[in-house]
């Protein structure tokens, strides 16, 4: 443990210049008087290290003095490489910057953990986008612009049903990437808000300095957004039956609407009921995408609605190919 703590104390002392000792305690869970104790084994051992007394003091290396010691351990080194391959850095244009990063990573690692590096980083592969998404509408490079120089950003946003795209002047905190999709996490007129890529359809970086809320980082307004997301009241209550079959994929889309555990319905199992919540009336026409595998026992105006919807669909299909082509027989599908 003492080995480790010495060779944290000099990674932080080269990454960070002057640090005060209490702060080194704090990030190293000790004392301050075990953390001059290692200061004396550090010099001890031939590190140029010395303490500045005083208000602004602290301790430091001498300037010029590097080591190449990366202190990673066999695990460290592969957590990293399968770090590498989540592919967010595709998106930022940094393809180049990474390969180059993990050459001088794969130089720098003790040579014993270097082929375990660089079997993870073939056999293991994280590709966290979903299937079929959908690429931003606007090239990612304004938005980290804004979030890296610290200016604020103007926006043409287009929100979800809106037909038209609203102008927003924001002060950006950074970008989220979350299940493959940016998000810009910004303050409109002092509120934190939350912006999909894929909407945006222009953005412009403008020359005044970004005006954020004191003592708020990215991480802090980001949990508040999630945090309002996921915890928003849904009002509006569904009751339905999915057929068990397609159980396990309406979970999978639909979980967070899920408003009790799933309940199996009568005795072969076939359906299981599902209590669901929603924000709105409109919002339950994706039942519809399950088809005949689901069906929506209340309200009565959700029955009403879906089934307006469907009688339109179907419609639409009744007389004839819009090609003029009369409909079917189709070719199958399945292969």
């Amino acid at each position: 443990m003492k080995s480790e703590r010495l060779l944290s104390i000099l990674l932080l002392l080269q990454t960070r210049g002057l640090v005060p000792a209490a702060e080194l305690a704090e990030r190293l869970e000790v004392s301050v008087r075990t953390i001059y104790r290692d200061i004396e084994a550090l010099s001890s051992s031939g590190v140029p290290v010395y303490a500045e007394r005083g208000r602004h003091g602290g301790i430091a290396l001498l300037p010029g003095f590097r080591t190449d010691v990366t202190g990673l351990t066999e695990d460290e080194s592969r957590a990293l490489f399968v770090l590498a391959d989540q592919g967010a850095h595709s998106d930022l244009g940094l393809d180049e910057a990474l390969g180059s990063a993990l050459r001088k990573v794969m130089a720098a690692l003790p040579e014993p953990h270097r082929p375990a590096a660089e079997l993870t980083s073939r056999r293991i592969l994280v590709d966290p986008a979903r299937w079929l998404a959908r690429q931003p509408a606007v090239d990612l490079d304004a938005l980290s612009t804004a979030v890296f120089t610290d200016r604020r950003l103007r926006l043409r946003y287009r929100r979800r049903g809106a037909t038209e795209p609203g102008a927003y002047l924001l002060d950006p905190y950074g970008l989220v990437v979350k299940a493959g999709v940016w998000y810009l996490v910004a303050d409109k007129s002092g509120s934190p808000r939350l912006f999909r890529a894929d909407r945006v359809v222009s953005a412009t970086v403008v020359d005044e300095p970004v005006r954020r809320r004191p003592g708020l980082e990215l991480a802090d307004v980001w949990e508040t957004l999630r945090g309002d997301l996921e915890q928003r009241p849904r009002a509006l209550r569904v009751t339905a039956l999915v057929r068990t079959s397609s159980l396990e994929l309406f979970v999978r889309l639909n979980g967070l609407r899920l408003a009790s555990d799933p309940v199996p319905e009568g005795q072969d199992g076939t359906w299981t009921r599902l209590e669901l919540g929603y924000t709105s009336l409109m919002e339950t026409r994706t039942l519809l995408t399950f088809g005949t595998d689901l069906v929506v026992l209340s309200p009565p105006e959700v029955r009403e609605m879906l089934a307006d919807t469907a009688a339109a669909v179907a419609g639409l299909y009744a007389d004839s190919d819009p090609r003029g082509t009369p409909p079917g027989p189709w070719p199958s599908l399945s292969c």
